[in-house]
């Protein structure tokens, strides 16, 4: 079983709203192959919401304490950013996923 970005299953739950749909990652998830998961929306935050980067570092420096994640506002989203990330990794584990698809330059997803 897969787990999956929701955005990219066509689930609006980018910070504006939209989605980044892959229809090969929709079919899994309408097939029963892949589950859907939002960091940003298990840490708490709503759909929409403005939009965030990590400040100081990288997603590891966030983790360590030593970089934050801020909306564009300057609202410090770092507690709902970790949460979302270990509920993630929670549900990862729960349902024994053999690997996860997230989407790429999301400052709760992506590896860049």
């Amino acid at each position: 079983m897969l787990l999956v970005s929701a955005c990219l299953a066509g689930l609006r739950v980018r910070y504006d709203a939209s989605h980044k749909l892959d229809e090969t990652i929709r079919t899994l998830v309408e097939e029963g192959q892949a589950a859907t998961v939002c960091p940003e929306m298990l840490g708490g935050l709503a759909t929409p919401r403005e939009p965030a980067e990590i400040l100081g570092g990288n997603g590891d420096d966030v983790l360590d304490g030593a970089a934050r994640v801020v909306t564009v506002s300057g609202v410090d989203v770092t507690a709902s950013f970790i949460e979302g990330a270990y509920r993630t990794l929670e549900k990862a584990r729960a349902m024994n996923a053999t690997a996860v698809v997230l989407k790429e330059h999301s400052p709760s997803c992506g590896s860049t």
